[in-house]
């Protein structure tokens, strides 16, 4: 449980101090985006599949930052670096980078309570690296098409 709360406090500090780009409504946008899709995402892979969960396969409280503190700032931190104008090659390698930051950090939640809070069932960590890219673009998807509603609202 420490560990979850040091990352939520430090990923929601530096969402916040570091933003550069996002409005509050992308804030907004992003934030309720990411826990909608990751608690989706995570009813079937915890639940169902047993796949991987948070401390254990119960569903529990103290499981709630988790699934509201922790992946939503990560993908502002991400959302607001992410270099929009730069050459496809440079957008591949800001997403790899993410992706091994990503799996790294993923590698020290699964280390044992009170640091680590990530269990993994039959999942595995390479999963979770093949995946990464494709989730982070569905972010940047997502982001580019409520700029693209807000956009045209004006």
């Amino acid at each position: 449980m420490i560990g979850l709360l040091i990352a939520c406090l430090a990923f929601n500090a530096i969402a916040f101090t570091t933003n550069k780009r996002l409005t509050k409504n992308q804030i907004i946008h992003i934030w309720m985006f990411s826990m909608a899709f990751q608690l989706i995402v995570d009813l079937f892979m915890e639940q169902k599949y047993h796949g991987y969960w948070y401390f254990s396969k119960d569903v529990e409280w103290k499981s709630i930052p988790a699934f509201t503190l922790l992946i939503p700032p990560v993908n502002i931190i991400f959302i607001n670096w992410y270099p929009f104008d730069a050459s496809f090659y440079k957008r591949i390698l800001y997403v790899s980078l993410w992706v091994i930051a990503i799996t790294f950090y993923e590698s020290i939640t699964t280390l044992p309570e009170p640091w680590g809070y990530f269990n993994h069932g039959w999942w595995k960590l390479w999963y979770s690296a093949a995946i990464n890219p494709f989730l982070l673009m569905i972010v940047v998807l997502y982001y580019n098409w409520i700029r693209k509603i807000e956009k045209n609202n004006i």
